[in-house]
């Protein structure tokens, strides 16, 4: 098991506890927020103001998993823009340098933000509940799907084999490799879940390929 995994690590250099802790700080700063945001939404809900509801019947099944995948849709765009204005010189170090002070991804850099950053990232939730009507089921699927693909993305080694997935699936969402050489590179790869935006607006590196045995390189 030892060789296969330390082909597949994204790591250019060994992770230090110093990193994971500092990430960890951050993550639980981040955690406290999204809380208060949660508290906010379940409030908001029970005074009857939120497009939440609770009842299957009321938009049936098929919406269930069209409004499930319209809020992965808005909130990967949604993300994008604002990730790729934290990386702009006048906003990078009191809104995003946190999440890239340690280098190299790590799960514990999934939720590492600066409180500013957690506040703008939360916000997202907080909104949507207010556009969108949602059952209860789908704001949970999504916050899970969100959570469980961030840590993925910050695995900094490649889950599954290259042949694991079909080749569409690594063209148009967004891994662990992908992901490795946005935190390499700063300038390039700005999505949460999908390629999509990276392609059209220019922000693909144009020598991605998502082969989960090769390393990231810097240049």
């Amino acid at each position: 098991m030892g060789k296969p995994f330390v082909k597949r690590r994204l790591h250019l250099k060994p992770v230090v506890w110093k990193s994971i802790r500092q990430d960890i700080e951050l993550s639980v700063l981040s955690a406290v927020f999204f809380g208060l945001c949660a508290a906010f939404i379940i409030s908001a809900y029970d005074a009857g103001v939120t497009l939440l509801y609770t009842s299957v019947n009321g938009y049936g099944l098929w919406y269930l998993a069209l409004s499930f995948v319209a809020v992965l849709i808005i909130q990967d765009a949604y993300f994008y823009f604002i990730h790729r204005a934290f990386h702009h010189p006048l906003f990078f170090k009191w809104l995003h340098y946190g999440h890239h002070r340690s280098g190299d991804p790590t799960p514990w850099t999934s939720f590492a933000f600066d409180l500013p950053e957690a506040i703008i990232q939360g916000l997202f939730f907080v909104g949507i509940v207010f556009l969108i009507p949602l059952h209860f089921i789908t704001l949970i699927a999504a916050l899970m799907t969100m959570t469980v693909w961030a840590v993925f993305t910050h695995l900094g080694f490649e889950l599954f084999p290259s042949q694991f997935f079909p080749q569409w699936f690594g063209r148009w969402f967004i891994g662990s490799t992908h992901h490795a050489i946005h935190h390499h590179k700063y300038r390039v790869h700005y999505g949460l879940y999908f390629t999509f935006w990276d392609k059209l607006l220019g922000t693909q590196d144009s020598n991605y390929e998502r082969i989960p045995n090769q390393k990231i390189s810097n240049h």
